[in-house]
Protein backbone atom coordinates (compact mmCIF):
# COMPACT_ATOMS: atom_id res chain seq x y z
CA UNK A 1 0.00 0.00 0.00
CA UNK A 2 1.47 3.64 -0.79
CA UNK A 3 2.34 5.90 1.86
CA UNK A 4 -0.29 8.61 2.87
CA UNK A 5 0.49 11.75 4.64
CA UNK A 6 -2.02 13.77 6.55
CA UNK A 7 -2.01 16.96 8.35
CA UNK A 8 -2.76 16.89 12.31
CA UNK A 9 -5.49 19.04 12.48
CA UNK A 10 -8.05 17.57 15.02
CA UNK A 11 -7.30 15.93 18.96
CA UNK A 12 -7.64 12.67 17.79
CA UNK A 13 -4.82 13.16 15.28
CA UNK A 14 -2.95 14.85 18.07
CA UNK A 15 -3.56 11.67 20.17
CA UNK A 16 -2.02 9.33 17.77
CA UNK A 17 1.14 11.69 17.02
CA UNK A 18 1.85 12.23 20.69
CA UNK A 19 2.15 8.16 21.40
CA UNK A 20 3.39 6.79 18.34
CA UNK A 21 6.68 6.52 19.94
CA UNK A 22 5.63 3.94 22.33
CA UNK A 23 4.78 1.74 19.27
CA UNK A 24 7.93 2.54 17.38
CA UNK A 25 9.75 1.74 20.74
CA UNK A 26 8.05 -1.13 22.41
CA UNK A 27 11.18 -3.71 22.26
CA UNK A 28 13.66 -0.90 22.46
CA UNK A 29 15.39 -1.90 25.59
CA UNK A 30 17.69 1.99 26.03
CA UNK A 31 14.33 3.86 24.89
CA UNK A 32 13.22 6.08 27.68
CA UNK A 33 9.20 7.80 27.00
CA UNK A 34 9.10 11.30 27.41
CA UNK A 35 6.69 12.22 30.09
CA UNK A 36 3.40 12.34 28.18
CA UNK A 37 1.66 15.12 30.44
CA UNK A 38 4.62 17.52 29.05
CA UNK A 39 4.38 16.49 25.54
CA UNK A 40 0.28 17.42 25.45
CA UNK A 41 1.57 20.49 26.99
CA UNK A 42 4.55 21.33 24.35
CA UNK A 43 1.99 21.12 21.53
CA UNK A 44 -0.22 22.90 23.32
CA UNK A 45 -0.40 26.91 22.17
CA UNK A 46 -1.80 27.98 25.79
CA UNK A 47 1.43 26.58 27.58
CA UNK A 48 4.04 26.59 25.14
CA UNK A 49 5.30 30.20 24.62
CA UNK A 50 7.69 29.18 21.81
CA UNK A 51 3.88 28.24 19.39
CA UNK A 52 3.80 32.01 19.46
CA UNK A 53 6.61 33.26 17.50
CA UNK A 54 6.78 30.20 15.67
CA UNK A 55 5.02 28.76 12.55
CA UNK A 56 5.02 24.72 13.25
CA UNK A 57 2.99 22.10 11.31
CA UNK A 58 2.66 18.45 12.28
CA UNK A 59 2.55 15.36 9.76
CA UNK A 60 1.48 11.67 10.34
CA UNK A 61 2.04 8.68 8.13
CA UNK A 62 -0.57 6.13 6.70
CA UNK A 63 -0.10 2.91 5.38
CA UNK A 64 -2.57 0.51 5.01
CA UNK A 65 -4.78 2.42 7.52
CA UNK A 66 -1.93 2.20 10.35
CA UNK A 67 0.58 5.48 11.53
CA UNK A 68 4.05 4.55 10.48
CA UNK A 69 5.45 8.15 11.23
CA UNK A 70 5.37 11.19 12.14
CA UNK A 71 7.10 14.55 11.72
CA UNK A 72 7.03 18.09 12.93
CA UNK A 73 8.32 21.35 10.71
CA UNK A 74 8.96 24.42 12.52
CA UNK A 75 10.02 28.25 11.81
CA UNK A 76 11.86 29.72 14.77
CA UNK A 77 11.59 33.56 13.65
CA UNK A 78 12.57 35.23 16.51
CA UNK A 79 15.99 32.90 15.76
CA UNK A 80 16.01 33.12 12.49
CA UNK A 81 15.68 37.30 12.96
CA UNK A 82 18.36 36.89 15.30
CA UNK A 83 20.69 34.75 13.53
CA UNK A 84 19.80 36.41 9.77
CA UNK A 85 19.21 32.91 8.66
CA UNK A 86 16.35 31.29 6.84
CA UNK A 87 15.85 27.97 8.27
CA UNK A 88 13.28 25.74 8.58
CA UNK A 89 13.78 22.67 11.67
CA UNK A 90 12.40 18.79 11.60
CA UNK A 91 11.84 17.47 15.16
CA UNK A 92 9.58 14.91 16.53
CA UNK A 93 11.11 12.32 13.55
CA UNK A 94 9.80 9.02 14.03
CA UNK A 95 9.06 5.99 11.47
CA UNK A 96 9.51 2.73 10.88
CA UNK A 97 12.02 1.36 8.95
CA UNK A 98 10.76 2.46 5.31
CA UNK A 99 12.97 5.15 3.24
CA UNK A 100 9.39 6.11 1.50
CA UNK A 101 7.77 6.50 4.96
CA UNK A 102 10.85 9.17 5.87
CA UNK A 103 10.87 10.08 2.50
CA UNK A 104 7.27 11.67 2.14
CA UNK A 105 7.41 12.94 5.48
CA UNK A 106 10.50 15.41 5.43
CA UNK A 107 9.45 16.30 1.69
CA UNK A 108 6.31 17.86 3.27
CA UNK A 109 7.65 19.36 5.91
CA UNK A 110 10.62 20.75 2.96
CA UNK A 111 7.66 22.00 0.63
CA UNK A 112 6.15 23.84 3.83
CA UNK A 113 9.63 25.49 4.80
CA UNK A 114 9.85 26.29 1.25
CA UNK A 115 6.70 28.32 0.77
CA UNK A 116 7.35 30.34 3.63
CA UNK A 117 10.64 31.20 2.02
CA UNK A 118 12.95 29.03 4.27
CA UNK A 119 16.64 27.88 2.31
CA UNK A 120 17.69 25.06 4.59
CA UNK A 121 16.48 22.47 6.73
CA UNK A 122 17.99 21.35 10.09
CA UNK A 123 17.28 18.75 12.73
CA UNK A 124 16.65 17.30 14.75
CA UNK A 125 15.87 20.51 16.32
CA UNK A 126 13.02 21.91 17.93
CA UNK A 127 12.33 25.58 19.49
CA UNK A 128 15.74 25.88 21.31
CA UNK A 129 18.65 24.43 22.51
CA UNK A 130 16.56 23.01 25.65
CA UNK A 131 14.44 20.98 23.61
CA UNK A 132 15.86 17.39 22.39
CA UNK A 133 18.31 17.69 19.61
CA UNK A 134 20.41 15.33 17.33
CA UNK A 135 19.99 11.90 16.61
CA UNK A 136 21.87 9.48 18.37
CA UNK A 137 24.79 8.24 16.16
CA UNK A 138 27.18 7.03 19.07
CA UNK A 139 26.10 5.18 21.91
CA UNK A 140 23.36 2.99 21.65
CA UNK A 141 24.05 0.89 24.31
CA UNK A 142 23.37 3.53 26.75
CA UNK A 143 20.00 4.28 28.35
CA UNK A 144 18.53 7.61 27.24
CA UNK A 145 18.11 10.55 30.02
CA UNK A 146 15.81 12.95 30.46
CA UNK A 147 15.50 15.39 26.92
CA UNK A 148 17.46 13.25 24.87
CA UNK A 149 16.71 11.33 22.18
CA UNK A 150 17.21 7.68 21.98
CA UNK A 151 16.38 6.70 17.94
CA UNK A 152 16.28 3.58 16.44
CA UNK A 153 20.39 3.05 14.23
CA UNK A 154 18.09 3.19 10.79
CA UNK A 155 17.02 6.41 11.33
CA UNK A 156 20.53 7.64 10.54
CA UNK A 157 20.68 5.85 6.91
CA UNK A 158 16.95 6.81 6.68
CA UNK A 159 17.87 10.54 7.46
CA UNK A 160 21.10 10.86 5.21
CA UNK A 161 18.94 8.49 1.91
CA UNK A 162 17.18 11.89 2.15
CA UNK A 163 20.30 13.98 1.48
CA UNK A 164 21.07 15.55 4.94
CA UNK A 165 24.57 15.78 5.55
CA UNK A 166 26.24 16.53 9.26
CA UNK A 167 25.72 20.18 10.71
CA UNK A 168 26.76 19.92 13.94
CA UNK A 169 27.66 17.10 16.60
CA UNK A 170 27.10 17.20 20.27
CA UNK A 171 28.69 15.13 22.78
CA UNK A 172 28.04 13.05 26.12
CA UNK A 173 30.04 12.37 28.74
CA UNK A 174 30.30 10.51 31.98
CA UNK A 175 31.93 11.69 35.16
CA UNK A 176 32.89 9.14 37.90
CA UNK A 177 32.47 10.27 41.20
CA UNK A 178 35.93 10.52 43.42
CA UNK A 179 35.84 8.76 46.57
CA UNK A 180 37.36 12.33 47.64
CA UNK A 181 38.08 15.82 46.56
CA UNK A 182 40.81 15.80 44.06
CA UNK A 183 44.15 17.94 45.94
CA UNK A 184 44.74 19.88 43.08
CA UNK A 185 40.81 21.08 42.78
CA UNK A 186 40.49 21.61 46.86
CA UNK A 187 43.75 23.80 46.73
CA UNK A 188 42.18 25.90 43.86
CA UNK A 189 38.46 26.11 45.91
CA UNK A 190 40.57 27.20 48.99
CA UNK A 191 42.26 30.15 47.46
CA UNK A 192 39.26 30.96 45.00
CA UNK A 193 36.77 30.93 47.94
CA UNK A 194 38.45 33.36 50.06
CA UNK A 195 38.18 36.11 48.02
CA UNK A 196 36.19 39.19 48.71
CA UNK A 197 32.56 39.12 48.13
CA UNK A 198 32.58 35.59 47.08
CA UNK A 199 29.50 33.83 48.58
CA UNK A 200 28.52 29.63 48.00
CA UNK A 201 24.92 28.87 47.79
CA UNK A 202 23.83 25.75 48.63
CA UNK A 203 19.62 24.66 49.21
CA UNK A 204 17.90 22.33 50.92
CA UNK A 205 14.05 22.99 50.14
CA UNK A 206 12.28 23.52 47.29
CA UNK A 207 10.79 26.75 47.94
CA UNK A 208 14.39 28.07 48.47
CA UNK A 209 14.97 27.94 44.68
CA UNK A 210 11.92 30.21 43.54
CA UNK A 211 14.07 33.71 44.12
CA UNK A 212 16.95 32.00 42.55
CA UNK A 213 15.76 30.40 39.33
CA UNK A 214 15.15 33.56 37.33
CA UNK A 215 18.56 35.00 38.26
CA UNK A 216 19.65 31.87 37.04
CA UNK A 217 17.67 31.57 33.71
CA UNK A 218 19.00 35.31 33.26
CA UNK A 219 22.46 34.68 33.50
CA UNK A 220 21.58 32.05 30.67
CA UNK A 221 20.44 34.10 28.66
CA UNK A 222 23.91 36.10 28.96
CA UNK A 223 26.41 33.04 28.78
CA UNK A 224 24.69 30.71 26.12
CA UNK A 225 23.94 33.73 23.64
CA UNK A 226 27.00 31.54 21.60
CA UNK A 227 24.78 27.99 21.76
CA UNK A 228 23.63 26.77 18.30
CA UNK A 229 19.93 27.16 18.26
CA UNK A 230 19.85 29.29 21.36
CA UNK A 231 16.69 31.44 22.17
CA UNK A 232 16.54 34.04 24.29
CA UNK A 233 14.11 33.13 27.28
CA UNK A 234 11.96 35.91 27.94
CA UNK A 235 10.74 36.31 31.54
CA UNK A 236 6.75 35.51 31.12
CA UNK A 237 8.66 31.93 29.45
CA UNK A 238 10.84 32.49 32.80
CA UNK A 239 8.31 31.96 35.76
CA UNK A 240 6.73 28.92 33.55
CA UNK A 241 10.22 27.14 33.24
CA UNK A 242 10.23 27.53 36.97
CA UNK A 243 7.18 26.21 37.81
CA UNK A 244 7.27 23.11 35.49
CA UNK A 245 11.07 21.93 36.63
CA UNK A 246 11.52 23.11 40.51
CA UNK A 247 8.61 20.25 41.31
CA UNK A 248 10.82 17.58 40.38
CA UNK A 249 14.43 19.50 41.05
CA UNK A 250 16.38 18.11 44.44
CA UNK A 251 17.79 21.34 45.79
CA UNK A 252 20.63 19.02 47.11
CA UNK A 253 21.84 19.13 43.34
CA UNK A 254 21.56 22.90 42.68
CA UNK A 255 24.68 25.08 43.48
CA UNK A 256 25.62 28.54 42.87
CA UNK A 257 27.70 31.28 43.85
CA UNK A 258 26.94 34.95 44.20
CA UNK A 259 29.38 37.58 43.92
CA UNK A 260 28.12 40.95 45.66
CA UNK A 261 24.63 39.76 45.68
CA UNK A 262 24.51 38.79 42.00
CA UNK A 263 24.95 35.12 40.47
CA UNK A 264 28.08 35.20 39.27
CA UNK A 265 27.96 30.83 38.47
CA UNK A 266 25.82 28.01 38.85
CA UNK A 267 24.90 24.02 38.19
CA UNK A 268 21.59 22.34 38.26
CA UNK A 269 21.60 18.29 38.07
CA UNK A 270 18.56 16.02 38.75
CA UNK A 271 18.63 12.47 40.12
CA UNK A 272 18.53 10.20 36.54
CA UNK A 273 14.70 9.04 36.85
CA UNK A 274 14.81 7.19 33.50
CA UNK A 275 14.26 3.66 34.93
CA UNK A 276 11.13 4.88 36.58
CA UNK A 277 9.99 6.85 33.40
CA UNK A 278 10.68 3.45 31.48
CA UNK A 279 8.64 1.20 34.35
CA UNK A 280 5.77 3.80 34.33
CA UNK A 281 5.75 4.21 30.64
CA UNK A 282 6.26 7.86 30.31
CA UNK A 283 2.52 8.08 32.15
CA UNK A 284 2.30 9.89 35.91
CA UNK A 285 -1.00 8.58 36.53
CA UNK A 286 -2.34 6.61 38.37
CA UNK A 287 1.19 5.15 39.90
CA UNK A 288 3.90 6.49 37.58
CA UNK A 289 4.82 9.41 40.05
CA UNK A 290 5.50 6.62 43.16
CA UNK A 291 7.44 5.22 40.31
CA UNK A 292 9.50 8.16 39.07
CA UNK A 293 10.38 9.15 42.26
CA UNK A 294 11.52 5.58 43.53
CA UNK A 295 13.77 5.95 40.62
CA UNK A 296 15.17 9.50 41.89
CA UNK A 297 15.57 8.05 45.21
CA UNK A 298 17.69 4.86 44.03
CA UNK A 299 19.61 6.08 41.45
CA UNK A 300 23.62 6.79 41.68
CA UNK A 301 24.00 8.70 38.88
CA UNK A 302 22.88 12.52 38.36
CA UNK A 303 22.01 13.91 35.02
CA UNK A 304 23.22 17.85 35.42
CA UNK A 305 21.05 19.72 33.35
CA UNK A 306 22.01 23.07 33.16
CA UNK A 307 25.60 25.43 33.96
CA UNK A 308 27.54 28.61 33.48
CA UNK A 309 29.80 31.19 35.06
CA UNK A 310 28.64 34.55 34.29
CA UNK A 311 31.69 35.94 31.24
CA UNK A 312 33.38 38.41 33.58
CA UNK A 313 34.07 36.50 36.16
CA UNK A 314 35.38 33.29 34.15
CA UNK A 315 39.06 32.15 35.05
CA UNK A 316 38.63 32.68 38.39
CA UNK A 317 38.13 29.65 39.77
CA UNK A 318 33.90 29.48 40.19
CA UNK A 319 33.74 26.58 38.19
CA UNK A 320 35.84 25.10 40.91
CA UNK A 321 34.39 25.91 43.89
CA UNK A 322 30.86 25.07 42.09
CA UNK A 323 32.30 21.57 41.14
CA UNK A 324 33.82 21.00 44.27
CA UNK A 325 30.43 21.26 45.90
CA UNK A 326 28.36 18.90 43.91
CA UNK A 327 31.21 16.64 44.45
CA UNK A 328 31.15 16.63 47.96
CA UNK A 329 27.00 16.00 47.76
CA UNK A 330 27.34 12.98 45.27
CA UNK A 331 29.71 11.54 47.42
CA UNK A 332 27.66 12.34 50.54
CA UNK A 333 24.74 10.35 48.80
CA UNK A 334 26.35 7.75 47.07
CA UNK A 335 26.26 8.82 43.46
CA UNK A 336 28.69 7.09 41.65
CA UNK A 337 28.65 9.04 37.72
CA UNK A 338 27.41 12.25 37.13
CA UNK A 339 26.40 12.36 33.24
CA UNK A 340 27.11 15.83 31.53
CA UNK A 341 24.37 15.93 29.00
CA UNK A 342 24.78 17.64 25.77
CA UNK A 343 27.96 19.93 24.75
CA UNK A 344 28.89 21.03 21.65
CA UNK A 345 31.90 19.94 19.51
CA UNK A 346 32.69 23.60 18.81
CA UNK A 347 32.68 24.37 22.62
CA UNK A 348 36.02 24.03 23.34
CA UNK A 349 36.05 25.66 26.59
CA UNK A 350 33.37 23.13 28.08
CA UNK A 351 35.02 19.97 26.62
CA UNK A 352 38.53 20.85 28.64
CA UNK A 353 36.52 21.65 31.61
CA UNK A 354 34.86 17.89 31.55
CA UNK A 355 38.34 16.55 30.50
CA UNK A 356 40.01 18.12 33.82
CA UNK A 357 37.34 15.77 35.85
CA UNK A 358 37.67 12.59 33.96
CA UNK A 359 34.96 12.89 31.63
CA UNK A 360 34.91 10.03 29.35
CA UNK A 361 32.55 9.81 25.89
CA UNK A 362 29.31 7.91 26.29
CA UNK A 363 27.34 9.23 23.12
CA UNK A 364 27.28 11.30 20.25
CA UNK A 365 24.14 12.92 18.63
CA UNK A 366 24.36 14.88 15.09
CA UNK A 367 21.83 17.65 13.84
CA UNK A 368 21.99 17.33 10.00
CA UNK A 369 21.17 20.36 7.43
CA UNK A 370 20.04 19.72 3.82
CA UNK A 371 19.84 22.98 1.61
CA UNK A 372 16.52 23.79 -0.44
CA UNK A 373 18.21 25.98 -2.97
Amino acid sequence: MPVQIKQVKSKGDLRKFIYLPDKLHKNHATWVPPLYSDEWKFLNPKENKALSYSDTILFLAFRDNKVVGRIMGIINKNHNKLNNLKNGRFFLLESVNDQEVVHDLISSVEKWVRNKGMEKLVGPLGFSDKDPQGFLIEGFAHRAIIASLCNHKYMIDLITGEGFTKEVDLLDFVIAVPEKIPEVYDRIFQRASRKEGFVILEFTKRKELRSFIIPVLRLMNECYSHIYGFVPIEENEMIKLADQYIPILDPKYVKAVTLDGEIAGFAIGIPDFSEGLQKSRGRLFPFGIFKIMKAMKNTDRVNLLLGAVKPKHQNKGINVMIAVKFFETAIAEGIKELESHLILETNTKMLGEVGKVGGKFHKRFRIYKKDLQ
